[in-house]
């Protein structure tokens, strides 16, 4: 019998702040963040990766963010390519709609670590997993919330959105 291919999986992980988080959150959050981490997962020759336009791909380093920041090497996969595709088609149609991206519950990390999960049976590092987290409480985190999220409705009469829910 032969044995399994194995196929490499690798996390890409970006700084969306390109380093002010590391210089601003003290001040901003109270707390020190070393990044705005964006992640997507390369395997089967391809990186992919979760946002508003729903789950997507390009060549390793072709997205509008350039070259990672790092790439951590979490294991191997016996997935192949065709089932690994069945599998993105089924998370199109359920956990990952381009509808339900959501900054703070259901972003690119938590798209990579579910299929981190899938390939390798691992996780992705807890310090990008929890970001949401750790920004959400801190008042500034709170604040921003109601910015980016257009399910939180600001109280009425708040000095955030629209008067009169215009």
């Amino acid at each position: 019998m032969e044995p399994p291919n194995l196929y490499p999986v690798k996390l890409y992980v970006y700084d969306l702040s390109k380093g002010l988080a590391r210089r601003l959150s003290p001040i901003m959050l109270g707390k020190q963040l070393e990044g705005i981490w964006h992640t997507s997962i390369v395997v089967h020759k391809d990186e992919f990766y979760f946002g508003v336009g729903g789950i997507s791909s390009c060549p390793p380093g072709g997205t509008l963010l350039g070259p990672p920041d790092s790439v951590v090497d979490v294991g191997s996969t016996e997935v192949t390519e065709e089932l690994f595709q069945e599998y993105l088609s089924s998370l199109r149609e359920s956990l990952f709609r381009r509808e339900s991206y959501n900054v703070f519950e259901n972003n690119c990390n938590t798209f990579t670590n579910e299929v981190v999960q899938f390939l390798t049976g691992r996780k992705i590092p807890s310090y990008i997993t929890d970001l949401p987290s750790e920004i959400l409480s801190t008042p500034f985190g709170q604040a921003l919330r109601t910015f980016l999220d257009p399910r939180i409705q600001p109280p009425e009469g708040s000095p955030v959105g629209p008067p009169n829910g215009q």
